[in-house]
């Protein structure tokens, strides 16, 4: 255990020093985690569309965990977007790209947009891209009925985890609107992205089927969509998050504050890559996923900080509104019982 530790007014500029000591990867230790992640996906969506032939459920079976690999690429693609995976900016990015094709996200259109969100994350100014869509209790009380509608619709659970990943991984992410500012990457790389999907797929339907195909990958897709939406929806949606205005708002004090510790159980922390550890990776991105478990064994006082368990995740759902007076998310219950008692 690290015996020092920051205190003081200036203490999350002092982690941030702290943690520039991590943030070399391993090129050895990067290329074991690529090929125990997607070495067992293949084998996986092979074994299911084999098991068909003796059974529909066997073959089933095989795609929760074949969706939890696919979850698991997206991590290592994440990391290879802050170019932390290989810690070599031309070998992340190409790295990134082939495996956006299996997740069916195009690289440098996610990049621009999840950099926007690191950058602005916790700015109650600077809400919209990259991030789940929250009001303020003020916002949601001037909004029209049909305003309000929409945006209940739009955090109810079916929708946020059901239709939200469908739509997102296999038809929003197909055109990056919202990138007419950042030049031709991102459409390049869109497009690009969707041609190899599409020539991936045909080689798939010309080897399984097409009924086979879509019967494995579909669900596979769905599955692991609907799990990263919800690691998102939690690192940043809980009670005690942070959201303030300028001059109080700081990156440093927002990314320490407003992501959390997820703390799950340690088969899943390996297979989200560590994704938990949120408030630490949104300190410094630079970290690779796999040394951010040294950062909590060195400094253990930051496992405390945001934790939540996966019980505790369950109350998230609810949690809709902003409260700038409490400065808590609160549910439209405790909003209105406010709002009657004020």
């Amino acid at each position: 255990m690290n015996a020092i530790a920051p205190n003081g007014a200036d203490r999350e500029k002092t982690w941030l020093k702290i943690l520039s000591a991590y943030r070399k990867p391993h090129l050895g230790r990067s290329t074991f985690e690529l090929a125990v992640t997607l070495v067992p996906f293949a084998l996986l969506w092979a074994g299911a569309w084999a098991s068909m032939h003796f059974g529909f459920w066997l073959g089933m079976i095989l795609v929760i965990p074949a969706a939890g690999f696919l979850l698991r690429l997206f991590m290592l693609q994440h990391d290879c977007g802050h170019g932390s995976f290989f810690g070599r900016r031309r070998l992340d990015d190409w790295t990134g790209r082939a495996i956006g094709v299996l997740t069916l996200t195009p690289y440098d259109y996610w990049r621009r947009a999840h950099a926007e969100h690191h950058a602005s994350a916790g700015n109650l100014n600077e809400r919209g891209v990259g991030d789940i869509t929250t009001l303020t209790v003020a916002e949601y009380e001037r909004s029209t009925r049909w305003q309000r509608l929409g945006y209940r619709l739009y955090r109810h659970p079916l929708v946020m985890f059901g239709i939200g990943p469908a739509w997102l991984f296999i038809f929003k992410q197909r055109l990056p609107f919202g990138m007419m500012r950042s030049g031709a990457l991102p459409w390049i790389s869109t497009m690009a992205t969707n041609a190899a999907i599409a020539a991936l797929a045909a080689l798939l339907v010309w080897i399984a089927g097409p009924v086979p195909f879509l019967v494995i990958h579909l669900p596979i897709v769905l599955i692991a969509g609907a799990a990263g939406v919800w690691l998102f929806y939690v690192q940043h949606q809980f009670e005690d998050t942070h959201w303030s205005r300028p001059p109080e708002w700081t990156f440093q004090y927002a990314a320490m504050h407003g992501a959390s510790h997820y703390d799950l159980p340690r088969p899943l922390r390996w297979l989200t890559g560590n994704i938990g550890i949120h408030h630490i990776h949104h300190l410094s991105s630079r970290v690779p996923f796999y040394r951010l478990p040294e950062v909590l064994r060195d400094y253990p006082e930051l496992g405390d900080l945001g934790r939540i368990t996966i019980k505790e995740s369950l109350n998230c759902v609810k949690l809709i509104l902003w409260d700038e007076a409490s400065q808590q998310l609160i549910s439209l219950r405790e909003a209105e019982a406010r709002r009657v008692a004020n």
